[in-house]
Formats: structure tokens, C-alpha cells, sequence
């Protein structure tokens, strides 16, 4: 029993919602960058760990996805689904904290929308693509 392939979204309706996603990705990206540095810098208690240590170790994963992300690559965009369940992670812990519970909370919903956006934005641009390819 062959399945009847689901016909692709016409381009009208993919290209808003292209544009809203990436912009959504891209807000929810830098909001995540600002939280983590405006924390470790001006709030964290590190108990003596080196400040530029920490986060190093907070950005790198973040920074190395930047130049997909700003070019609107499709792959960066899966990847930055896989990478920011470490932060999605780190904020749901730092939520029991009492001391961190506003920054877990904010990582959260803020990881938590970088995921979304990006998923959504990932399934668009390829269908978009294979749109454009002359796919029906």
C-alpha cells in the first residue's frame, strides 16, 4: 500500500513564515548570548572560578553556531536544536535554585523558544526549497 506523498504549502504562504521564525531564531539567539554573559558578569556567585573560564565554556557552543545562524543556514539551524537543550537543561536546574531561579527561568523559556523557532524555520526552508526545485 503506496502512500500519497502530502502536497508542499504554496510559497505565499511559506515565505512570511520563513522571515517570522529566522527573525524569532535570530531574537531568541542574541537574547540567550546576553542572558548568559549579563549573568555570569554581573550576578553569578562562581566561588572563585575564573569569569572569562566560565564563559567560555557557557559560549563556545553558541558561538560557533553564530555564522550559520546570521547566513540563515538551514543545517545551523538543526544543529542549534540539538545544542540548545544543554541551555533548555541548565535552565530547568537553575530554576530549583532559589538563589537563580528568575535566570532558570528566563534560560528556559528563552531556550525553549530558540528551539521552536528553529525547528519551524528548518522545516519551511526546506520545504520552501524543494518548492523552488519544482517539487508540486
Amino acid at each position: 500500500m503506496a502512500r500519497t506523498p502530502k502536497p508542499l504549502p504554496s510559497l505565499d504562504w511559506l515565505a512570511p513564515r520563513l522571515k517570522l521564525s529566522r527573525a524569532l531564531s535570530l531574537f531568541s539567539f542574541a537574547a540567550l548570548l546576553v542572558l548568559l554573559l549579563v549573568w555570569n558578569l554581573a550576578f553569578a556567585d562562581l566561588h572563585g572560578a575564573r569569569t572569562w573560564v566560565v564563559l567560555s565554556i557557557q559560549l563556545l557552543p553558541l558561538l560557533l553556531l553564530a555564522p550559520g545562524l546570521l547566513l540563515g543556514n538551514a543545517r545551523a539551524h538543526a544543529w542549534a536544536c540539538f545544542v540548545v537543550n544543554i541551555y533548555f537543561i541548565q535552565g530547568v536546574l537553575a530554576t530549583i535554585d532559589p538563589n537563580r531561579a528568575l535566570f532558570g527561568a528566563l534560560e528556559t523559556v528563552i531556550s525553549l523558544l530558540l528551539f521552536c523557532s528553529a525547528l519551524l524555520y528548518v522545516r519551511w526552508k526546506f520545504q520552501h526549497d524543494r518548492k523552488l526545485a519544482g517539487e508540486s
